[in-house]
C-alpha cells in the first residue's frame, strides 16, 4: 500500500475519533422529545445499512459522515494575511469578506440547523475585553463556538475570559500568550473538553515569521445536535 493511502487512512480514523469524542460529550436536550447521541449512534452501528458520507464542503479531500457539519478554520499568518473560518460549505470569516480582525474572530453557529447566529472580531491589543465578555455571555446552549486568532490573541484576554473558553470545551485558554496562534472549535454544555483545538506559542526559536508562529490549519466533522 502506498505512503499516501495509509495516510488517508490514518486520517479518516483520527475524523472518525474526534467525531465521536465530541458527540459524546455534546450537551442534548432534555425534553421527552430528546434523542441521545450514542443511542442514535448505536442505532445505526448496529442497522446493516451504513449511513452514507456527505460531501465535506469546506474542503473536498475528506468527506464527512451524514448528520455532522464539516468546517474549517485557519489562523492569521502573523500580522498579513488575516484568518478564515468555514463552516457547513459556507465561508463565514475571511480577508475576502473583509469581516476579520487583530485578535480573536469569533462565530457563533446554531448547533442543531447549521445557522449562522453571530460573527464578531475583538482587539485584545488594545483592550475590546469588556465587548468580547458581553459576547461570550450570551452565547445560549447548542451554540456551537468557532474561534480563530489573528496577530495577538492575549493581551488584554483575562481570567474571566479564558474560564468561559475553557467551560466552552478549550484546554488551552488558560496558556494563550502574547502573539501565539489559536484555533478552537466548542460549544456551550461540554461536559469535556473539545477535541477540535490547536495552539501554537509564539516563540523566538521556532518562529516561522519574525516575532509570530507559523499559521494553524485544522478541519474535520462536527456533529449535529439532536434535538
Amino acid at each position: 500500500m502506498r505512503v499516501a493511502g495509509v495516510l488517508r487512512i490514518v486520517v479518516m480514523v483520527f475524523t472518525l475519533a474526534a467525531t465521536w469524542l465530541f458527540a459524546s460529550t455534546y450537551l442534548k436536550n432534555t425534553s421527552t422529545h430528546s434523542i441521545s447521541v450514542k443511542t442514535w449512534l448505536r442505532s445505526h452501528t448496529n442497522s446493516s445499512t451504513k449511513p452514507p458520507l456527505a460531501q465535506n464542503k469546506c474542503n473536498k479531500r475528506r468527506p464527512c459522515p451524514e448528520h455532522t457539519f464539516s468546517f474549517k478554520i485557519i489562523s492569521g499568518a502573523a500580522n498579513v494575511v488575516g484568518p478564515s473560518i468555514c463552516f457547513d460549505g459556507n465561508m463565514i470569516m475571511s480577508n475576502v469578506k473583509n469581516n476579520v480582525g487583530r485578535g480573536l474572530n469569533i462565530a457563533l453557529i446554531n448547533g442543531i440547523t447549521g445557522q449562522l447566529i453571530k460573527i464578531d472580531s475583538f482587539d485584545m491589543y488594545s483592550g475590546d475585553i469588556e465587548n468580547l465578555l458581553n459576547f461570550l455571555k450570551g452565547i445560549s446552549k447548542g451554540t456551537l463556538v468557532l474561534l480563530a486568532s489573528y496577530d495577538d490573541p492575549a493581551t488584554k484576554l483575562n481570567d474571566e475570559a479564558r474560564k468561559i473558553f475553557s467551560d466552552l470545551g478549550s484546554k488551552y485558554a488558560s496558556q494563550i500568550g502574547f502573539r501565539d496562534n489559536w484555533i478552537f472549535l466548542g460549544g456551550s454544555g461540554l461536559k469535556n473538553k473539545s477535541p477540535f483545538e490547536q495552539h501554537l506559542e509564539n516563540n523566538k526559536e521556532t518562529n516561522k515569521y519574525d516575532g509570530w508562529p507559523e499559521v494553524l490549519e485544522m478541519e474535520g466533522c462536527v456533529p449535529k445536535k439532536i434535538e
